[in-house]
């Protein structure tokens, strides 16, 4: 032992609690900060204060279908099924939808008449729709065929002739690089997909490629 040197210990090493570290950084470094991946707190129970009472089921179908005929009218048929998307009993769907009918908030035959009058015009953002093409849609949204019936029976055939014009018009301008045989066949094409019969759409198309100064073209062999 030399001199100055603590009895019992020997040069180059430490005791007890001065033992070279051995371990890896990273216990170190937990042991320091805390273990982070160590598992969550238990849940704690339900405060049925801090928690409140459950929403009422009616109240919030009520909701669902304010909101759902906010900016625009819908079928019955769509509510019902915006009501079971959202888990609402059938019951109780059933219920407020009644209510609602009785009160004039929901209203197919409105709907029907209002859905023609926008999707039938060709200008201030309709489609141009005939008569064929809305019953179609009306039927998808679950509107009966007797409340159809009675919405198209309100549209004038004169109406629905103009529409017709309007998309012609506005589509030949897009064709003035093809010839006649195939501006017809696109026009009839498209004014039979919006729902026109072959006649009223020949006719039309005709007329107004003569109008715009272009051969009478010759009945198309396909659409």
């Amino acid at each position: 032992m030399t001199s100055g040197q603590a009895p019992g210990s020997t040069s180059g090493s430490t005791s007890g609690s001065t033992d070279a570290w051995t371990g890896g950084v990273e216990r170190g470094v937990r042991a320091w900060v805390g273990d982070r991946s160590a598992a969550p707190p238990p849940d704690l129970p339900p405060d049925p204060v801090a928690d409140g009472p459950d929403a009422d089921p009616e109240s919030v179908a009520r909701k669902i279908l304010l909101d759902q005929l906010t900016g625009r009218a819908r079928s019955r048929k769509e509510l019902s099924d915006k009501l079971a998307s959202k888990g609402v009993p059938a019951e109780i769907a059933t219920r407020l939808l009644d209510r609602f009918e009785e009160v004039g908030l929901v209203d197919d035959g409105a709907f029907a008449r209002l859905w023609v009058t926008q999707r039938q015009s060709a200008t201030g953002g309709g489609k141009g729709l005939a008569r064929r093409a809305l019953a179609r849609e009306l039927q998808r949204k679950g509107v009966a065929d007797e409340t159809v019936r009675e919405a198209l029976d309100d549209l004038d055939p004169a109406a629905e002739e103009a529409a017709a014009r309007d998309l012609v018009r506005r589509k030949l301008r897009t064709l003035s690089r093809v010839d006649d045989q195939t501006a017809t066949r696109r026009l009839v094409g498209m004014l039979a997909r919006k729902g026109y019969g072959s006649g009223l759409a020949l006719s039309v198309v005709r007329d107004e490629l003569a109008s715009a100064g272009r051969d009478e073209p010759q009945e198309p062999h396909s659409v």
